[in-house]
């Protein structure tokens, strides 16, 4: 019976749970609430109730459950901003020495706290995610932390860019970019996600301070052009990865860079309105490239491919997503997958109700190392898709398949 397994055993199948479940638990009986607040159980731990189910009722609990439950061990935390005050930092800062990854959550604020008494903020942070209010202004925060964050590696600030109407209203600058960037010079990845206010200007400040910069995304940042691009490459030697999905690129700011002396081997300008030219200038001088996401954009169509494949930049391709590129034709599909199907371990070609169960069939054999498939369409197609046969090919085809999504309905 599970009276008679050891303690240790206990913890182990406890580690497996999430925290509202270990809670319910510790009311079993004496034993295994003891074995429930050890402390090796929380580690990583969210108090956002809409993610992990935990509610803090009072400041007073979450000031315990610091010193006691959490201490030394505690390496992740996430706050809510009712949970974002100063005493809180205070406590962390002093009870959990080894924190070094953060969420604050301010997305609901209507007002902060009162920041003004704030001495002390965690010193060991490599990792922060501040997810921002559309209206809270914060730099009576902000500055309070400047001071203890200069160790930051990985930054993701959160705009509220799934929240917001269609028709905007004012927007407002709620962070201060050009000020955060003097404070955190060893950045390695910085993630700006949905931000209506965030621009080129902003992109610019990080790359002049943050000098070992490796990724940079700017995701569904509607007002970034591109027209710092060519500084950004000129210099950040390290970047790998740029990320610039929904964002205003400008097919003439895009083609001044200088894409053959880059070091990038991910890039994704999904729901661009680059044109032609400029993905065939652009792809064929990036000479890394290991995953492309590119769907959604008018201008890529067979010619993109065929100028793509001819000047020899597709030889470290790993992984591509042209989802819902139209004007991409099933027969340039073939030519290219028949020549790079076999080196590539994720390929995404949904949305496109032109490419059928018929062109997968033909080319699933060359996809022999193929971890990810993405197919299919919700449109409603006039064919069927024999969805029988297709999965006997992926079978003996795709021995290595780890995801699969098939989107016809």
């Amino acid at each position: 019976t599970i009276e008679k397994l050891p303690d240790k055993v206990i913890l182990q199948i406890f580690s497996y749970l999430s925290h509202r479940e270990i809670c319910r638990l510790a009311r079993v009986c004496r034993r295994w609430r003891q074995i429930a607040y050890d402390t090796r159980l929380w580690k990583n731990v969210s108090l956002r109730p809409e993610v992990s189910g935990l509610h803090v009722g009072s400041l007073e609990s979450l000031l315990s459950l610091i010193a006691v439950r959490f201490g030394p061990t505690l390496r992740y935390i996430e706050l809510p901003i009712e949970l974002i005050t100063h005493t809180v930092l205070h406590e962390l800062s002093a009870k959990c020495p080894n924190l070094t990854h953060m969420l604050l959550d301010f997305s609901t604020a209507m007002q902060l706290h009162d920041f003004s008494e704030m001495q002390a903020f965690p010193t060991k942070l490599r990792y922060m995610c501040i997810c921002l209010s559309e209206v809270i202004f914060m730099e009576g925060f902000m500055r309070k932390i400047y001071n203890f964050i200069n160790g930051l590696e990985v930054l993701h600030l959160i705009g509220t860019y799934e929240k917001c109407e269609e028709e905007e209203e004012e927007i407002y600058e709620v962070i201060n970019v050009h000020k955060l960037k003097s404070a955190t010079p060893n950045l390695r990845v910085i993630n700006l996600y949905g931000i209506n206010f965030i621009d080129d200007s902003h992109i610019d400040a990080f790359s002049s301070n943050c000098i070992q910069l490796e990724c940079l995304a700017v995701n569904f940042c509607n007002k970034v052009t591109g027209s710092t691009l060519k500084t950004l490459i000129q210099r950040s030697k390290r970047l790998t990865c740029l990320l610039m999905n929904g964002t205003s690129l400008k097919s003439e700011f895009v083609m001044q860079v200088d894409w053959d002396k880059c070091a990038l081997q991910e890039l994704d300008i999904t729901a661009t309105d680059l044109s032609t030219e400029c993905l065939v200038d652009m792809l064929t001088r990036i000479p890394n490239l290991r995953f492309l996401s590119a769907g959604q954009i008018n201008g890529f169509n067979d010619t993109v491919l065929k100028q793509w494949m001819e000047s020899g930049m597709t030889r470290s391709l790993m992984s591509i997503d042209l989802d819902s590129s139209d004007n991409v034709s099933d027969d340039g599909l073939q030519k290219f997958l028949t020549r790079h199907g076999q080196q590539l371990s994720a390929c995404c070609l949904s949305g496109m109700p032109h490419i059928t169960d018929q062109l997968w069939m033909s080319i699933l054999p060359v996809l022999t190392n193929a971890k990810i498939l993405v197919m299919g369409t919700s449109e409603k197609l006039g064919v069927n898709i024999h969805v029988d046969q297709l999965m006997d090919t992926i079978a003996s085809s795709c021995g290595n398949l780890e995801r699969l999504e098939l989107r016809w309905d």
